[in-house]
């Protein structure tokens, strides 16, 4: 990894890349046929090889414990799209910020890239990615994507429920993280 004027640049993955989508639902594809997650779009439009770490339901302080041990299979990069559940059960936002921050230090100290996805909070009028995601993402100069997960929830036709995507929401979040990847050079 070597810094550019702008960003930090990432040596690009090779064909034979494992990626770890490492989630909760919104990465697992709850709402969707398993076919149509995030992450088995990911590996159809990429040929990477993409692990579904996502468990529905989990809360960050549950993932920060689950990560250590699913780094032992190497990825190469990590997509990190975790908080949801701790945002709508309202649990503290500073532990959430904090388990984000130990959950992306482990995946740096293994060696792979880590790619930040914001949330939204859920429980705004109009939605909007919760701030925190933007600092940390700042803090620890990862790579970040902000804006699909937003746009899915204020359209209706993209959800198969009140907050996990739908078959067309999932595609939506595998083109946005492979033009993010594209952007950051990791991919052509």
């Amino acid at each position: 990894m070597k810094e550019s004027r702008n960003h930090l640049t990432y040596p690009p993955l090779k064909n034979n890349a494992v990626v770890l989508a490492f989630g909760d639902s919104l990465t697992y594809g709850f709402g969707a046929p398993i076919d149509f997650s995030y992450p088995a779009v990911l590996e159809k439009k990429t040929g990477l090889h993409v692990i579904n770490a996502g468990i529905p339901g989990e809360e960050s302080r549950e993932g920060l414990m689950r990560l250590k041990g699913l780094l032992k299979k190497k990825p190469d990069l990590v997509i990190l799209c975790h908080g949801g559940n701790d945002i709508l059960r309202k649990r503290s936002l500073a532990e959430l910020k904090s388990n984000l921050l130990q959950m992306i230090k482990l995946i740096k100290q293994s060696g792979a890239v880590v790619m930040l996805v914001g949330v939204p909070d859920f429980h705004m009028l109009g939605f909007r990615t919760l701030p925190l995601y933007k600092e940390v993402a700042k803090e620890t100069g990862v790579i970040y994507e902000d804006k699909i997960l937003t746009r899915i929830e204020l359209h209706r036709e993209f959800k198969s429920d009140y907050v996990h995507p739908n078959e067309k929401g999932y595609a939506m979040m595998a083109d946005a993280f492979i033009e993010v990847l594209k952007e950051n050079k990791l991919i052509d």
